[in-house]
């Protein structure tokens, strides 16, 4: 299996000492917020030179802030300072109480949005000139392509927003979506749309929370307790209840050992192509909710399939 985790850190250094540490237990990728150190494109290019193979993606950046020319002359110049094949953009529409009340931007039609800004910023970075004026993005301009490929994630978590990460994307990047989620809503809907549009095997980058735990009513307590706030996301409760859920908690993968291996093969049946993993610690007191975590990182170690060759 392809297993990455969430990537982060407080400051530069320990974000960069992580890349290294995930990288030597053969972790296949980091997937960073777009509140990690503000920004985390120049932090990932930094780590990037630190490394020499994980993935450095971002899951995600929103799209309404930045316009889609400057978002993809971003990209491209944090790949370049990268100086190798590894930086992954991944981007979404966000969610309403961010975008008009934080913001202070309008929400009213995030499928079009999305779609718009995708088929301009995908044209860019894959070197194509962009002549089109949109409802609520245009673009006309002839740039050449980035000098280190840029792919694009799209997370998709509607049935709209999945025929645009298969049209125009590379794959699609998601949060709680289960494996009956993926299943019956995310791979046939992405695949279908990549093949009708000749684009073959868009990745689906399966994110949930996981923590290896025999206790398993403890463990989804810890998920509820840090994982809360997205219960209270219309999106998210969407997919949450599409994968037979009702909460955070429903979905994550908890478990003993062998429970949390054959979740995670599950979510590889249903059609995901990556694991992305955010490890939650359990226990009252620091030492045991170290330990606790340190037993999920050693799992997801172990299965992935970027071990490096003793």
């Amino acid at each position: 299996m392809r297993i990455g985790l969430t990537g982060g850190g407080s400051t530069l250094d320990k974000l960069v000492q992580q890349a290294r540490d995930a990288e030597e237990r053969g972790f296949t990728a980091l997937w960073y917020a777009s509140s990690v150190l503000r920004d985390p494109l120049t932090a990932m290019a930094i780590a990037g030179r630190e490394t020499t193979r994980i993935e450095l993606g971002t899951a995600v950046l929103q799209t309404y802030p930045c316009h889609p020319i400057l978002q993809a002359n971003r990209a491209a110049a944090a790949a370049e300072a990268m100086g190798r094949p590894g930086l992954t953009l991944g981007l979404g529409p966000s969610h309403a109480p961010l975008i008009r009340d934080v913001f202070g931007l309008s929400y009213d039609r995030p499928g079009l949005n999305t779609e718009e800004y995708l088929r301009i910023l995908t044209d860019l970075l894959r070197g194509n000139a962009v002549d089109f004026t949109g409802c609520d993005w245009s673009a006309h301009i002839s740039e050449p392509p980035p000098a280190v490929p840029v792919p694009v994630l799209l997370s998709a978590l509607s049935p709209r927003l999945l025929r645009v990460a298969g049209q125009y994307a590379d794959g699609t990047i998601l949060w709680m979506a289960s494996a009956e989620a993926i299943e019956k809503l995310v791979a046939p809907r992405i695949l279908a749309a990549a093949s009708a549009a000749g684009r073959a095997g868009p990745r689906i980058i399966a994110g949930l929370p996981v923590a290896v735990h025999d206790d398993e009513g403890e463990a989804r307590s810890a998920v509820a307790a840090t994982a809360g706030i997205y219960a209270a996301m219309p999106n998210y409760r969407r997919i949450i209840e599409v994968g037979g859920g009702s909460s955070p908690a429903d979905v994550a993968v908890v478990g003993d050992e062998r429970s949390v291996q054959r979740q995670l093969e599950q979510l590889v049946e249903a059609g995901a192509t990556d694991i992305w993993a955010q490890p939650v610690a359990v226990g009252m007191d620091r030492p045991g909710r170290a330990a606790s975590r340190e037993r999920t990182l050693n799992l997801l170690s172990q299965l992935t399939t970027a071990r490096r060759p003793e």
